[in-house]
């Protein structure tokens, strides 16, 4: 049977593309090709530079494959095995055991919790395959760890007569942690410490050597939960004293000669629209109608990049963190009050700083000329996203007729970005209203409305322009850039995706990228009054690949934008500083960065920003165990949200707390699905389904492993 060729206009997702590129080299040595030629041969519909990249990372792999094989002779009863050695991210599972995430390898590689070595989750490692793995899948061991992912751990201090042991908070490690004597000072004994490792054991029964860097004393409760689940993902909780210090020494005062270098847009009509509580404005609108009817729209966003210079302590430190780590009830700033709250925020009536984006749009609402550069704006007024609302419910308010006019413009845009691709998803967004004393008393979901439309609208306009101009400026010849790109979904997840979607209902039609683009925006629409649909959604943006910061322009899917960056939130993201310095520095010339450079540094900021996601998912789900504490014994409507060997993952429909119903106290073993989808009882044949609604009742709350464990209420 001939295998089946690429649809013709089809885009590949980069892995695909680099099999199929490496295929088509290994099939004509010899024969040179150009990105151009491999598009026309291979039919496909990517860009050149993802073309280019992928060509690349073929003749590498021809050349000098990425994966090392070394040839040992290993004693494995009488067997001699050949192994090989790659590179990867440790992923933990309760169980001890873990996965290696390995970018060289097809697969997931398991690792027992004897062959796991000192490593902890997330740290980048080496692992050597088992050939032959138990079960199908891969297997191997880690041989050496190569870089740690967080040396920093918050610890219950435990003062002996001879020495002095550190206990993690929420984490066990597989080995002791011994304190530097001379760091202890006055640190006693339970008392609450931020250790850091300085002597890894090289084997599990050794212990590491640690100093104190922060003693929190006998602090316990909501801020050392928080704290600690900070610290355990990398962030620091203060600045450096060389930091702040460096901070309190910057100035806004504008001097003549810095003014006659910028753009002056003080005297156009400019706004902000924030969450209610937002303190750092790092984004601001202008509007005017130009002599010709034309209307002229600024984005302008805080100028983080003349205050943040590199080579200083603060560069340094913003660097490290990479991002603001937005907690349930508290947030973690990338860059110091001072500037992220005073210097840099656009607050109303001052004279601010700002690299802009200035479009005209004619009178059908299309751009017919784009500006970038450095501004000086004065903005007239603060509106919260919900005073913004209400004038676009009322159509009257002050600014009512331009804040209309835009969110024309910005309509426009938004029916233009759905007609090219586009994907309508969002995942619910758990918030908390709190007592004085930091306990959640209600929980609800985080509610957009068009005025949150309005400014993303504007910010994902500039966001793609900025890219689009640096990639045109280069004219062939790459200028090596921090794109924002997301790459096509998992076919084996759309595969699982389909089924699940067909047995709560839904056709999911997977065969072709535009009917997949097509399918995840029907659901996002189904899903909107169907709360078992509801389930489909992050099950279909786990399908997706991660959105991610590199030099490789591959385009983003989610958005059906072919270059992408991010440019409007300098304040909270790193990476927008790294655009503004780059983009500043190719808008008279043509300056090129160290790809190489560059590409760690988009690796190390997408990596802190998985941290700061995974922090901020820990902290929703902390608060989420306390709102239940009291209610042990009550009783509340659920849907089957995960279904596991161990029992059913229930999420609550009113405040979306989740927890386990473990089918022990169900009294009867039951029998899973391999698709997850559903679990039959071997005793009585009793039946769940994913997207089943059941009542149930709070049986216990642990607050320290933050689960909750439910029980099914009896049925009258």
């Amino acid at each position: 049977m001939q295998k089946k060729r690429n649809t013709p206009g089809e885009k590949l997702s980069s892995h695909t593309l680099q099999k199929a590129i490496t295929d088509l080299l290994a099939k004509n040595p010899g024969k040179k090709f150009s990105p151009g030629l491999i598009k026309k041969i291979l039919k496909v519909d990517n860009n050149s530079d993802s073309i280019k990249y992928a060509l690349e990372k073929a003749i590498e792999k021809l050349k000098s494959p990425t994966k090392k094989s070394v040839e040992k002779n290993i004693s494995q009863s009488t067997t001699e095995r050949k192994s090989e050695y790659y590179e990867g991210i440790v992923d933990m599972t309760r169980s001890g055991a873990a996965y290696i995430i390995c970018d060289s390898f097809g697969e997931d590689i398991y690792v027992q919790p004897k062959y796991i070595q000192t490593a902890l989750d997330r740290d980048k490692v080496q692992v050597r395959l088992f050939k032959g793995g138990r079960r199908n899948r891969a297997e191997g061991e880690i041989v050496k760890i190569l870089e740690r992912n967080t040396t920093r751990f918050i610890c219950t201090l435990l003062v002996r007569a001879h020495k002095a042991i550190a206990r993690p908070e929420q984490i066990v490690l597989p080995f002791d942690i011994e304190i530097d004597a001379e760091s202890l000072k006055s640190a006693g004994h339970k008392d609450k410490v931020v250790i850091e490792i300085y002597k890894w054991p090289a084997k599990g029964f050794q212990s590491a050597l640690a100093r104190i860097t922060q003693n929190l004393g006998k602090e316990g409760g909501i801020n050392l939960a928080m704290n600690s689940i900070l610290i355990n993902n990398g962030f620091n909780i203060d600045f450096p004293e060389e930091v702040k210090e460096e901070a309190s020494r910057l100035s806004e005062k504008l001097t003549k000669e810095e003014m006659s270098t910028r753009r002056d847009f003080r005297n156009v009509l400019t706004f902000t629209i924030d969450p209610e509580d937002a303190k750092d404005f790092d984004d601001a609108l202008s509007y005017r109608i130009l002599d010709d009817g034309n209307v002229e729209i600024g984005v302008h966003i805080a100028d983080v990049s003349y205050y943040v210079t590199p080579g200083t302590a603060l560069d340094k430190e913003a660097y490290f963190r990479s991002t603001s780590v937005y907690l349930a009830d508290r947030s973690c700033p990338m860059l110091p009050e001072t500037i992220s709250n005073e210097l840099c925020s656009l607050r109303p009536n001052e004279d601010k700083r700002t690299y802009s984006a200035v479009f005209t749009f004619d009178k059908k609402n299309k751009i017919i000329d784009r500006w970038f550069g450095r501004t000086l704006i004065h903005s007239d007024k603060r509106f919260s996203y919900e005073q913004a609302q209400q004038i676009l419910d009322s159509k009257e308010g002050e600014l009512a007729k331009e804040i209309l006019a835009m969110n024309e413009v910005a309509i426009s845009l938004r029916k233009e970005r759905y007609k090219k691709g586009s994907i309508n998803f969002e995942s619910d967004e758990v918030r908390f209203k709190f007592d004085e004393a930091g306990h959640p008393v209600s929980v609800f979901i985080k509610e957009r409305h068009e005025a949150n439309l309005l400014i993303e609208d504007f910010m994902l306009l500039a966001n793609r322009e900025v890219a689009t101009f640096i990639h045109n400026k280069a004219k062939g010849q790459e200028i090596p850039f921090v794109y924002r790109v997301h790459d096509l979904p998992s076919l084996e997840k759309l595969e699982q995706l389909s089924l699940f979607a067909k047995e709560l209902g839904f056709d999911f039609n997977a065969s072709t990228p535009d009917k997949i683009k097509d399918s995840f925006n029907r659901l996002a629409k189904a899903s909107a009054t169907d709360d078992a649909l509801k389930l489909l959604e992050p099950l279909a943006i786990r399908t997706m690949a991660k959105a991610e910061y590199t030099t490789v322009n591959i385009g983003h899917y989610g958005l059906a934008f072919d270059f992408y960056t991010h440019f409007t939130s300098p304040i909270r993201r790193y990476s927008d500083v790294l655009s503004h310095r780059i983009l500043e520095k190719n808008l008279t010339g043509i300056y090129r960065e160290d790809k190489e450079v560059l590409e760690a540094q988009c690796k190390h900021i997408s990596s802190m920003e998985r941290h700061a996601m995974d922090a901020e998912r820990q902290s929703v789900k902390y608060f989420q165990v306390m709102f239940l504490e009291d209610k042990v014994g009550q009783t509340f409507e659920g849907i089957v949200a995960g279904i596991i060997e161990r029992g059913l993952f229930i999420e609550l429909t009113d405040s979306k707390c989740e927890g386990m119903l473990p089918f022990d106290s169900l009294y009867e073993s039951f029998d899973v699905e391999p698709s997850r989808l559903k679990a039959t009882g071997k005793r009585t044949g009793r039946i769940f389904k994913m997207g089943d609604r059941l009542k149930v009742k709070v049986m216990d709350t642990d607050l320290e492993a933050r689960q909750i464990n439910f029980e099914l209420e009896q049925e009258q």
